[in-house]
């Protein structure tokens, strides 16, 4: 009863929770689950909703409450000990919800649910768990579900394996650079670098591959050389092109092993790819489908892209005298273009924006937008510099969420939101719960007592996040298997997030949440004037690089032969779609967490397919602007009604139409980004 995990009356106690409560936790929660399957399967239990929600999925969801929190600790404040519990765990967790899935006795009894006892909620989320129990091998029997509970178990083990070791490979990295090395890299990096060298007793600066330093390396360094030394590392994380030290962490086999399990998982349901899999329960109707939406992309962006090449060659050669730029000099010759074209830079916007500035004109927009109030909470951390806060409409509670901005080690690299609890009339006590979500991010933390500054594509990236976390927190939905982002097609979970990076194009949304670090200065028009033209800055090849990410992925798990060598189907895609050349070592895939560790096998394309929809439903609030620059609040509500309260509980396509009155156009999207 001490076991923090097991308490489950309000918030996690994430500053309670230690290694050593996790094995203990998850057993008890997997026996309690157990013997809740067992119950609602006995011939006698009714299939009735209802009754089936206040025993197994009052139980399941608990097991679900506690087994986020821990892998949430495990993304973000890793340790060998939390580590070794969480590996520990992870296999039994896995074995009951692919058995879960698999129950050809619950799936009897969903079968047997009648549907006109349903509202519109439940019949939904039945339909889901329908199919659901089909994908999970309900319908396999014998040797072929013994089969298909083998592949959930060891993918889950190599997604994990995965995950560890491009973190590790990212952790262990560091080169101690000299000052002439350093020239050109802004000081707040150097600050920063400056004081982890000192922290080992070394002198010089201490670069390493998290992305607040490497980036602003790659874009800044004068020289060329730091410049390959930091690529070279960044480019060969977890793969056999690593230093030999760095090998240990190599993807390639795991890589090759999950893609024929994949193929085998495929198979045992009946299908001829694990790409038919992944877009069962997606918008898009096929491969095919998403194969010629890409390609149709890409030769809509390729003449821009082409031209965005040909003016960086151009730069190259006659200003910065580089007649043959290699891979890492293009973000070099990309930033000095760009402030010789606007005259600015991202590290000069970067003082406009310290991040509480940034994060109160992000609350300002949401609360006059959305009608709801934000406020700081008090709740359990796991971190110092996590807050939490509480949103709130008409003084009732509506959601709470935490958020983790810094970059450190032991914290998983990229940004992402994670559910903590949906929102769920609960069955076993009648009682509305309330959403809480996690809102992660990897800025670099202030230096000499000042705010952390953020730079403008931060400030997109805690709008996009804070959009997943608007859908997640604002349902209005109660039935939990489709509340929030629960049941969202995979393809249309990104509209919410890439909807609300708009806001940060607008003058009248900037100018509310800037204000220089040393002068308090918001930012100067004439500056937002040179970062709007900047707007859309190499979308063309910006695209492409996406297009190309996207058809890689889903040509590897629809076309591709997994016994075949994947380097070389990467090859074939870069041939087809990219413009700019990489080293034949360059291994990005061996770091593609998305497809290998975060649920976007096959899924991918997903941020392309989402932003169309996402342009068309922003060009609603900029066909009914006031005539003083403001988003209506009328159509902020529409939005909010028929997007983010809807959650899953209706197909994404009607959710959309119901606020545009009719289906996604591509125009919108190709206008914002310059390329109509």
């Amino acid at each position: 009863m001490n076991n923090p995990l097991l308490d489950f009356s309000d918030l996690p106690l994430f500053d309670r929770i230690t290694p050593e409560h996790v094995v203990p936790a998850i057993n008890a929660l997997l026996a309690l689950a157990d013997s809740a399957l067992t119950q609602v399967t006995q011939s006698e239990f009714p299939p009735q909703w209802s009754a089936m929600a206040q025993v197994l999925d009052t139980a399941t969801e608990k097991l679900g409450r506690a087994w986020g929190a821990v892998s949430h600790l495990n993304a973000v404040a890793d340790t060998p000990e939390l580590r070794a519990a969480y590996n520990e765990a992870l296999p039994k967790v896995t074995e009951f919800f692919t058995r879960l899935g698999a129950d050809e006795r619950l799936y009897a009894k969903y079968k047997a649910m009648d549907l006109a006892a349903l509202n519109a909620e439940q019949t939904q989320a039945h339909s889901n768990a329908v199919r659901n129990f089909v994908l999970g091998g309900a319908e396999l029997a014998g040797a072929a579900k013994e089969r298909f509970a083998q592949l959930q178990e060891r993918q889950a083990e190599l997604s994990q394996k995965f995950s560890e070791n491009a973190l590790d490979a990212t952790d262990a990295y560091a080169y101690d650079a000299s000052a002439e090395e350093v020239s050109g890299v802004p000081d707040d990096v150097l600050q920063t670098a400056l004081a982890a060298a000192k922290a080992e007793g070394k002198d010089g600066y201490k670069l390493t591959l998290k992305m607040p330093c490497y980036l602003p390396v790659m874009q800044f360094a004068h020289s060329s050389a730091l410049r390959e030394r930091l690529y070279r590392a960044y480019a060969t994380r977890a793969s056999d092109q690593a230093d030999a030290d760095a090998q240990k962490f190599d993807n390639s086999d795991l890589i090759r092993e999950t893609l024929k399990l994949r193929q085998d998982e495929a198979q045992l349901l009946g299908y001829t790819s694990f790409g038919e899999v992944s877009l069962v329960p997606k918008m898009a109707s096929s491969p095919q489908q998403v194969t010629t939406f890409l390609r149709d992309l890409a030769a809509k962006a390729r003449p821009y892209a082409q031209k965005d090449l040909s003016d960086l060659r151009e730069f190259a050669q006659a200003k910065l005298n580089l007649s043959d730029p290699q891979a890492w000099d293009w973000p070099y010759i990309s930033e000095k273009l760009k402030e010789a074209r606007y005259a600015f830079s991202e590290q000069e916007v970067k003082q406009y924006f310290p991040a509480p500035k940034v994060l109160a004109g992000l609350f300002k927009i949401v609360q006059t937008l959305f009608e709801v109030t934000i406020t700081p909470d008090t709740a359990p951390l796991w971190q110092s510099g996590v807050s939490f806060y509480r949103i709130e409409r008409d003084g009732a509670l509506v959601g709470q969420f935490y958020l983790d901005p810094a970059a450190r080690s032991g914290k998983r690299g990229g940004a992402w939101m994670d559910d903590v609890r949906s929102r769920w009339l609960r069955p076993d006590n009648g009682a509305l719960q309330t959403p809480v979500a996690h809102l992660v991010c990897n800025f670099a933390d202030g230096v000499d007592g000042k705010p952390a500054l953020l730079t403008h594509d931060d400030v997109i990236t805690l709008f996009h996040e804070f959009g997943h976390g608007l859908q997640h927190l604002l349902t209005q939905v109660n039935e939990r298997d489709v509340s929030g982002i629960s049941g969202v097609e995979w393809d249309a979970v990104e509209l919410p997030s890439q909807f609300m990076e708009n806001f940060c194009w607008e003058w009248d949304v900037i100018r509310n949440m800037s204000a220089h670090v040393d002068t308090a200065a918001p930012l100067p028009r004439e500056l937002f004037d040179k970062m709007l033209a900047a707007k859309n800055f190499q979308s063309g090849l910006q695209t492409l690089r996406q297009v190309e990410f996207s058809l890689f992925d889903m040509l590897l798990h629809t076309e591709h032969d997994p016994a075949q060598d994947f380097m070389a189907l990467l090859s074939r895609v870069r041939g087809e779609i990219a413009l700019l050349p990489v080293p034949a070592w360059n291994r990005s895939v061996h770091t593609f967490s998305h497809i290998f560790a975060g649920g976007y096998a096959a899924g991918y394309y997903s941020y392309k397919w989402a932003e169309v929809l996402s342009a068309d439903a922003y060009a609603a609030f900029e066909e009914t602007r006031s005539d003083d620059g403001l988003a209506s609040q009328e159509t902020g509500r529409k939005y909010r009604q028929a997007i983010l309260e809807s959650g899953g509980s209706r197909p994404a396509m009607e959710s959309f139409k119901a606020f545009r009155g009719r289906e996604p156009s591509l125009d919108a999207l190709l206008r914002h980004q310059g390329m109509a």
